[in-house]
């Protein structure tokens, strides 16, 4: 092992403007706190519980894909083999069975050539974007706050966001108007706008069928595309889901998003998007759908998703035959559950909530809620509520792209167990009364 200087050395300033952009160290600082203090309660992490899944259930479901392959499909052995060990085709191999559960669960026409099987969600959305936004004054319009992995890709794709503040119940269209007029006023085009309708990360904010239908007119006058991403629709605590915005789409402004992470299980790192707006080629006169040009990009990234991923989630759809709303209620009934148990675990906690300038909303479904207090809940207090009082939650400031949301944080539900809630709530409780007596506080002063 060569112990030695290294003689050539990479100055920050000349790679990607993006690795200085603060969103980029988001994940990082989250994970580093968690590593360093792992008996703290982390209400940060917005994974899905791995108490819902059984790891080894992956061989049946590839057995049960292959079974579909042979008497479905058609395929022999041999060409069974060449599916699952080699490359494939870029757009995906369960295409046909994703169209088939999209119809089943959402009410989603599309045909397998809309659709593109990408690595999770985050492939959808890169090549989404790199395909859409061309020109340097094309801009994404993001609410206000936003889940960073959209902020972040923006900014290493050096696309310019225009934030939409959220309203009550989540994006509102007025909002999104103004904000499209706004863009065009300083010169810009407002390409497409990023939402997710239900229970949206951080916020936990859903939209009324109402603003479904108003979003979708605004799109329609201001010829804006709506990225649509739907991880958490399953999840609702009245059992009462409302349709996706592409189900009520009739004018082709809404290119769907989505992944397998909440649905079957995040190790599969299988997503899609769907995305079957006519593509126009000018020299021949033919069009092809979007999903075929997205597919052009993907082949320069990851060339394939795994087939054996594909295998697992397929094997899982013809199993609960296409159909993942039924084979999603335990999981439902376990969020609903632990949803339930926080903001009683708060109530309970915080029984003066209101005269000490502390309050919280009550989100209809999905992992998150915000608290809103009267001090920065920045990183310096998330240190030392981590190595003082054991608990760990997520800065609301971290998903806004300006100034917003310093004096709020997100806790998720999804990791943690009834008691672990209960126990965090006590703990992030004692927290804010320590830092009410407290000012100025210090890590030193929270040791005392």
């Amino acid at each position: 092992m060569n112990t030695g200087p290294h003689p050539f050395t990479l100055d920050k300033a000349t790679l990607h403007p993006s690795l200085c952009d603060p969103l980029l160290d988001v994940m990082n600082f989250l994970n580093e706190i968690v590593d360093r203090f792992p008996h703290a309660i982390s209400f940060a992490p917005g994974r899905p519980h791995e108490g819902l899944f059984t790891p080894g259930d992956t061989e049946r479901l590839i057995a049960r894909y292959r079974q579909y392959l042979r008497d479905e499909r058609g395929l022999s052995e041999e060409q069974i083999t060449t599916t699952l060990v080699q490359y494939g085709p870029t757009s995906g191999i369960i295409r046909e069975l994703l169209v088939r559960t999209l119809h089943n669960d959402e009410g989603i026409h599309a045909r397998p050539d809309d659709v593109v099987i990408t690595v999770g969600f985050q492939e959808a959305l890169f090549t989404t974007l790199r395909a859409l936004f061309a020109d340097p004054d094309d801009v994404l319009l993001v609410p206000e706050p936003c889940y960073t992995g959209v902020t972040g890709a923006a900014a290493v794709l050096g696309i310019p966001l225009h934030p939409v503040p959220e309203g009550p119940n989540g994006l509102d269209a007025d909002a999104v108007a103004r904000a499209a007029d706004a863009a065009r006023a300083a010169g810009k085009r407002p390409r497409a706008c990023y939402v997710v309708p239900d229970f949206a990360n951080p916020s936990g904010h859903t939209l009324t069928l109402t603003d479904r239908h108003r979003l979708l007119a605004v799109a329609h006058r201001h010829d804006l595309l709506l990225l649509e991403d739907n991880p958490y629709g399953f999840f609702t605590r009245d059992g009462h889901r409302h349709p996706t915005l592409h189900s009520l789409d009739t004018r082709g402004h809404v290119v769907y998003l989505g992944s397998f992470a909440k649905s079957c299980f995040p190790g599969a790192r299988v997503g899609y998007v769907v995305a079957g707006q006519p593509v126009r080629d000018p020299a021949t006169g033919t069009s092809s759908p979007l999903a075929a040009e997205l597919a052009k990009i993907k082949s320069m990234i990851t060339v394939n998703t795994p087939a054996v991923s594909q295998a697992v989630i397929g094997g899982m759809l013809v199993e609960h035959d296409c159909s993942l709303a039924t084979a999603n209620d335990p999981a439902a009934r376990f969020y609903r559950r632990n949803m339930d148990v926080l903001l009683d675990a708060l109530a309970t906690a915080l029984p003066d909530a209101a005269d000490r300038g502390v309050r919280w909303n009550n989100p209809g479904g999905g992992f998150f809620a915000c608290l809103e207090v009267p001090f920065a809940a920045d990183e310096a207090l998330l240190e030392i509520s981590a190595e003082r009082f054991g608990v760990i939650w997520t800065p609301m400031s971290s998903f806004h792209t300006g100034p917003g949301g310093r004096n709020a944080l997100r806790l998720s539900i999804s990791y943690l167990d009834p008691h672990q809630i209960r126990d965090g709530v006590r703990r992030l409780a004692r927290l804010i009364t320590w830092r009410l007596a407290h000012p100025t506080p210090t890590l030193t002063e929270a040791a005392q």
